[in-house]
């Protein structure tokens, strides 16, 4: 907002249109709708709307040059022009800028007044207010040449708007007018100055948008007005606001707030939570110890799929519920809190089954739930990049994987799934547990994947075969030559024996096979058994199928 300056509008300067306004209970005006302050705006700056229709006669009578003789009938009649405008009131006449005056007959032979080469764009001016009642004039310009004038009054601009309070003082002497320049919001300031003569502000901002309201708020932050910061304030720490971009301005416009006796807090409040009384990890870890112990399923996987989904974008914000290292440490301990209650639980329902079979059947529904949880937690974890721990306690289950043995596969499949899904996370690099983890992993829980492989692809829902078949393969080709070798031969045999019902190891098998007899590293002839030559190296499968042939 420009500095105010004190002027006399001279004969020849742009001429004000006063329009109809809102007067308050209060006894004064307030701006009228935005539709009427847009409507007069656009009226003025397309003058040709306002030129009436009688002026196209004069027009044509002109061409014509008098040939036509102009009848009494198509006068206007001075009479009922003068009564018309006697029944308008003061509020509801308007003065057009380009509005012609309507002359007698005699007038069609006068030639129209040529516009000035140079002269100056007009400006789409308004005027507000009752001119007769008031004290002070306050001409508001803004861009493209929009200028208001409003009729207020000293004593309300003084007592609510400590700017105008500074200028109405610092004049010496007083003058009856003054001028603002570069006015960002013309508009809402005409608004915000009509608001200084309503007792009760928040009733007029009712139904406002929240935009609007933040417009207001800026405005009247400028003006110094208090009393209008105070009722925006509390208008939008109670209505809601609809999308993050709307809350985004909010927060930005709110918190840059300042001065006495202004409150932003409350409404801060609402993006602000109480870290002494809640702390973040605290609130996280009930979240989830919440949603594993839901007991209806459809909301369950709901809320599981939202919380991935919300700390996934955390994980992509770097915002994560903890704001610092020590605070993530602590969120993840918490998850494995939960990995490890799971697993207890998971191990509890395997031992009743193992010991009760006449139980098994009714315990399938709660170890599929606990597996679910853990494939759940596993997830978060590898999404936060800390999952090579769950590696290291899943290999330490050795008791629940000699049980998982003995139970039926309908009732141990779920398992499985988990530990694929450490296979698919280790092929693609998001866990990378030790040496002696990832050969524990395959030792302990290969072979009881194999076995509930038929069942994790038909029982299991949405089970992606290529991509666990690529992550075991991947798994298996980190490990040593040597146990390379011992874990693909044992795969052989399962394979040859289920087909289909066993992973294919294929490309796996291809790659251990050319690292040993075709390309070994070490000395030329030492390691490997076949020369370059002797195997197809173009179709890894048929050399493969050779060697089998032989046997």
């Amino acid at each position: 907002m420009g500095e105010n300056r004190v002027s006399r509008l001279e004969q020849g300067q742009t001429k004000f249109k006063t329009v109809p306004i809102a007067v308050t209970p209060e006894g004064f005006w307030c701006c009228p709708s935005p539709t009427v302050f847009h409507k007069t705006i656009k009226t003025q700056q397309n003058p040709i709307l306002n030129k009436p229709k009688s002026s196209l006669p004069a027009q044509t009578t002109l061409v014509e040059k008098k040939q036509t003789p102009v009848t009494t009938e198509k006068k206007p009649s001075s009479n009922s022009t003068s009564s018309r405008a006697d029944s308008l009131t003061p509020e509801q006449r308007t003065h057009s800028l380009d509005e012609p005056v309507l002359n007698p007959p005699l007038t069609n032979e006068k030639q129209p007044r040529s516009k000035p080469e140079n002269a100056p764009p007009r400006k789409v001016s308004i005027e507000f207010g009752e001119a007769k009642t008031s004290d002070l004039k306050v001409i508001l310009l803004g861009k493209q040449g929009l200028a208001v004038k409003l009729s207020v009054h000293r004593s309300v601009l003084v007592e609510n708007s400590d700017f105008f309070a500074r200028k109405i003082s610092g004049q010496q002497p007083i003058f009856p007018c003054l001028e603002i320049d570069n006015c960002e919001d013309v508009e809402i300031y005409v608004e915000t100055i009509g608001l200084m003569y309503c007792k009760e502000l928040k009733q007029r901002l009712i139904k406002q948008s929240v935009s609007r309201v933040l417009r207001i708020l800026k405005a009247g932050e400028q003006l110094g007005f208090t009393r209008c910061v105070q009722s925006c304030l509390e208008y939008l720490e109670a209505v809601p606001w609809v999308g993050e971009d709307e809350e985004d301005k909010v927060v930005s416009l709110v918190s840059h707030l300042e001065g006495e006796g202004i409150k932003v807090k409350p409404v801060l409040k609402r993006v602000s939570p109480d870290i002494s009384s809640n702390p973040p990890n605290d609130t996280f870890s009930h979240i989830l110890e919440l949603v594993l112990k839901s007991k209806d399923e459809k909301a369950r996987r709901e809320m599981k799929s939202i919380v991935l989904k919300l700390l996934r974008e955390n994980n992509n914000n770097n915002n994560l519920p903890s704001t610092s290292s020590t605070s993530s440490d602590s969120c993840s301990e918490t998850i494995y809190s939960s990995c490890r209650i799971s697993l207890d639980s998971l191990l509890s329902f395997f031992r009743q089954a193992d010991q009760e079979v006449e139980k098994i059947k009714s315990l399938e529904k709660p170890i599929a739930l606990e597996a679910d949880n853990l494939l759940w937690l596993l997830d978060i974890l590898l999404d936060r990049q800390a999952a090579d721990e769950f590696a290291v306690i899943w290999v330490s289950q050795q008791e629940l994987a000699s049980i998982h043995k003995k139970l039926p596969v309908v009732s141990r499949r779920h398992i499985s799934v988990i530990t694929a899904r450490l296979f698919v996370g280790i092929g693609r690099g998001e866990i990378l547990p030790n040496k002696e983890t990832r050969y524990l992993l395959i030792k302990i829980w290969l072979e009881a994947l194999i076995e509930d492989y038929r069942w994790l692809q038909h029982g299991c829902g949405p089970f992606d075969r290529k991509v666990v078949e690529e992550g075991i393969g991947r798994t298996i080709l980190t490990l040593p030559l040597e146990d390379q070798r011992s874990v693909l031969i044992s795969w052989l045999g399962s394979f040859l024996r289920a087909g289909d019902d066993c992973p294919n190891l294929r490309g796996a098998f291809e790659v251990w096979w050319r690292r040993t007899f075709v390309r070994p590293f070490g000395a030329a002839g030492e390691m490997g058994i076949f020369r370059q030559g002797d195997i197809p190296v173009g179709s890894g499968v048929g050399g493969v199928e050779g060697v089998l042939d032989c046997d």
